[in-house]
């Protein structure tokens, strides 16, 4: 015998809207800080907010779908709070130049002029290693070829080289860090 459909306990929320949206917005604040702060060099080409945005909607919408939310409409409502929230950070990086430094973050020198940023590579935790993986998947077999090396906001890195004329040049592409 089957059970009849329970339409108040699906679309009926159990908690509080407000309640939905205030979780909502702390969470995102609490994961883009954290992303934004400690995961740079590990989000690759992905930005900080689009991977926040990407995990926070499939983790709530999850649980709606597995039954864990008490209604539908408490994780709709939270995948809207936190679609509102990414949007509000875009819009405010775009049209507020001097508050995008709060949600994109600047690009870190790793080598000037051959010579390594050794502080900034702990920093970020990037080993020798790592950093010549990097030059190496650029064409660059050499850091004295390195006029300037960065660990980019997205967490990607980029090259500019020496020429054999001293010009100097930038690499082909960007490649995502690992």
């Amino acid at each position: 015998m089957t059970r009849p459909i329970d339409w108040g306990a699906i679309f009926v929320p159990e908690s509080p809207l407000f309640e939905i949206v205030l979780r909502g917005t702390i969470m995102y604040i609490v994961l883009f800080l954290a992303l934004r702060f400690l995961m740079k060099r590990n989000t690759g080409q992905i930005g900080v907010a689009d991977l926040m945005v990407i995990v926070l909607v499939s983790e709530v919408s999850q649980t709606a779908l597995v039954g864990e939310a008490k209604s539908v409409t408490e994780a709709a409502l939270s995948v809207g709070v936190i679609l509102f929230w990414s949007f509000v950070v875009n819009w405010v990086s775009f049209h507020v130049p001097a508050l995008s430094t709060l949600t994109a973050a600047a690009p870190l020198t790793l080598v000037e002029h051959g010579r390594l940023n050794r502080q900034n590579m702990r920093r970020e935790l990037i080993t020798y290693d790592e950093l010549v993986s990097q030059m190496r998947l650029h064409g660059i077999e050499d850091i004295a070829q390195v006029r300037c090396a960065r660990l980019e906001g997205d967490g990607s890195f980029s090259f500019l080289r020496v020429e054999d004329n001293g010009e100097q040049t930038e690499t082909p592409e960007k490649r995502k860090a690992t």
